[in-house]
């Protein structure tokens, strides 16, 4: 399996000339979605969710189909009938010939006033993790752990502590586009001294082989 970070929280897997795009917002690339042959969201905020890029892949291409929760899906179902998938914790299902495994049900807390949106992970393939914004816990063995390292809501105390529990062979970041090229180097050290898993950072357009 081949893997591309794109910028933000959008990755991009790509497996037997097929292609799975997970969270293309608005803080990643205009053409993230593009080429897709299946798309997974997260959640509802834009810069897991964009509409308008989702639109356009759907548009592109009649084969291509989402799967996510009901809040985002309400937004596109109508538009694209039969195309659109809501799932929740604990589903599964094959999208693109990746299968998926469904974890997690809300969006971590950013601050007590504020109400909590529905958040759902993804593990493909029984290998990588996608947790959204949410330091879910899938509760079987992952390879590779998607790991949102800087958000309103979390901490690099917490984000350490989410590595030791997923225990993964790597930690690759996702959710870093509000952290800075001064602070990135602060991250790597105590992630990588603490976390106890091989911990990467990719630049944007960067991938690997898993």
């Amino acid at each position: 399996m081949k893997l591309t970070k794109k910028s933000h929280a959008c990755i991009r897997l790509e497996k037997a000339g097929r292609t799975l795009v997970v969270d293309p917002g608005v803080f990643s690339e205009a053409d993230a979605a593009a080429g897709a042959d299946a798309l997974l969201v997260t959640h509802e905020h834009p810069d897991h969710f964009s509409e308008e890029r989702l639109r356009v892949a759907l548009d592109a291409d009649p084969a291509v189909e989402v799967w996510t929760l009901r809040s985002v899906a309400e937004q596109l179902s109508a538009a694209f009938p039969g195309r659109v998938h809501t799932v929740g914790d604990g589903d599964t299902f094959t999208a693109a010939g990746f299968d998926v495994q469904v974890h997690g049900e809300l969006h971590a807390v950013i601050h007590p006033d504020l109400p909590r949106v529905t958040n759902v992970g993804f593990l493909v393939d029984g290998s990588v993790f996608h947790p959204g914004d949410a330091l879910t816990v899938p509760g079987e063995q992952v390879e590779t752990l998607m790991l949102p390292v800087m958000a309103p809501w979390n901490k690099v105390a917490e984000v350490i502590e989410y590595v030791r529990e997923v225990k993964p062979q790597r930690a690759i970041d996702i959710h870093d586009a509000l952290l800075t090229d001064l602070a990135r180097p602060i991250y790597d050290t105590h992630i990588g001294n603490l976390g106890g898993a091989e911990h990467r950072r990719l630049a944007a357009g960067e991938s690997t082989e898993l």
